[in-house]
């Protein structure tokens, strides 16, 4: 598990799984996303995915709930992208929990995590150029954009993170 002043952050798992199909089911969150909003049986594809990859490599995607009430928030972690990228950040938030720092905190402490706990020595992170919401975040927590594509007419932004050695 993983604190922060108003967030706990524990890997996903099946006690989440009510709360990730509403979340990926919702435009408001994942039209945007890469492969866009999702049906039940994806999500709990997806769930299964990322219980597996945490098994594997020791971080993953993350369930974000308020402290003070343990209200489910979004999620924030680690994957594997599939065109080849590399370990990539993400994160998705419902919108009423946007706009508040939320997302930068639990970034921010995903990204600890992965270079501190999970020796991971480079991240990136994905985002639409007009996501600026998103690219204040990256920025925010200390990512920096490295170069940039365009998929289905839409120019994203590769953002990085690199892990400095030890002196």
């Amino acid at each position: 598990m993983l604190g922060t002043g108003r967030l706990l952050l524990c890997p996903v798992s099946g006690a989440d799984l009510a709360d990730l199909i509403a979340l990926k089911a919702d435009p408001r969150v994942f039209a945007v996303m890469q492969g866009g909003v999702r049906l039940a049986p994806r999500t709990m594809a997806e769930l299964a995915d990322d219980i597996a990859f945490w098994a594997r490599r020791g971080v993953g995607m993350w369930s974000a709930r308020l402290r003070a009430d343990r209200r489910f928030v979004g999620i924030a972690g680690v994957m594997e992208r599939a065109d080849g990228l590399g370990l990539a950040l993400r994160f998705a938030l419902w919108p009423e929990a946007r706009g508040q720092g939320l997302a930068r905190e639990a970034a921010g402490a995903v990204l600890r995590f992965a270079h501190e706990e999970a020796g991971i020595a480079r991240l990136i992170a994905v985002a639409r150029a007009d996501n600026f919401a998103s690219r204040m975040v990256l920025g925010g927590i200390g990512m920096r954009e490295v170069s940039h594509f365009v998929r289905d007419g839409t120019l994203l932004l590769v953002y990085q993170s690199d892990r400095l050695p030890f002196a």
